[in-house]
């Protein structure tokens, strides 16, 4: 059963934190609230009067934080029922952070196979996008992902052996929720957002090995570094997608304005 926190975990905001807009100070307190594990995934939060009261700012400029908040998917609000903490399920997986359907608009969680599970040096490439050293210990990961019955995604993970200490392939394999959720609830590390490049490549061995693609065939390479609180990264992902029958799908919004 979840519970409401206690609105003394908020701070009242220092005079001499007016040098940014003030919503935005409520913001970062609130991040930062998140990001120490005062907030956990899955609480609710104090009401907004509870919150504004601790902090000594008026219901406008909480709101107008929690709002920017909301909309980056950290947190969640639940009609008639409050403001949660997010946390990482097939819903948020699919809606945020999935964007592979089936060429007539059909969208489903795929069913992934655990191709292999190695500990390895870093290369050049994950190194960097980890904000690694060349050699540093990490680990890999492959899986086969499956929509509608057929092999469609390779992934390939990589991961900062540090951030995962005691990740085992066993306990990776024996998950019970999508892999964030792992991340989340037995590392603390929440994926808030992630940056993509993808290009049009032809299948390699790796793919012709995990998907039965013939060696040549053109598909689409994704690469994605997910990121969590002060965009520090947490995974590199290359991805294969076969997309004979399979696009990739993405929705763009405005984003919000800026009042600096």
């Amino acid at each position: 059963m979840q519970t409401a926190l206690s609105a003394p975990l908020f701070e009242a905001i220092a005079p001499e934190a007016a040098g940014m807009p003030l919503y935005r100070v409520v913001k970062r307190s609130l991040l930062s609230a998140i990001e120490s594990g005062s907030c956990p995934p899955g609480e609710t939060l104090p009401s907004e009067t509870e919150i504004a009261g601790a902090m000594g700012v008026s219901i406008g400029t909480l709101r107008r934080a929690v709002d920017e908040l909301a909309a980056e998917h950290i947190l969640v609000r639940r009609q008639g029922r409050g403001t949660f903490v997010a946390t990482h399920g097939t819903d948020r997986f699919l809606f945020q952070f999935f964007h592979v359907e089936r060429a007539d608009g059909l969208r489903e969680a795929p069913l992934v196979d655990l191709v292999s599970f190695e500990r390895l040096r870093a290369d050049d490439e994950p190194a960097e996008a980890l904000q690694l050293r060349p050699g540093d210990p990490v680990i890999q990961i492959e899986n086969r992902l499956r929509l509608q019955g057929g092999a469609v995604i390779y992934d390939r993970l990589i991961l900062p052996s540090l951030l995962f200490r005691g990740l085992s392939e066993k306990r990776f394999r024996e998950r019970p929720g999508t892999i964030y959720q792992l991340y989340q609830s037995d590392f603390g590390i929440s994926v808030l957002r992630a940056r993509e490049r993808a290009r049009a490549i032809a299948a390699d061995r790796n793919a012709v090995r995990v998907l039965g693609l013939p060696l040549g065939q053109p598909v689409m390479q994704v690469r994605r570094t997910a990121l969590t609180f002060g965009d520090r990264p947490v995974e590199h992902r290359i991805s294969i997608i076969n997309t004979a029958h399979h696009d990739y799908v993405n929705l763009l919004s405005r984003p919000a304005a800026k009042h600096d």
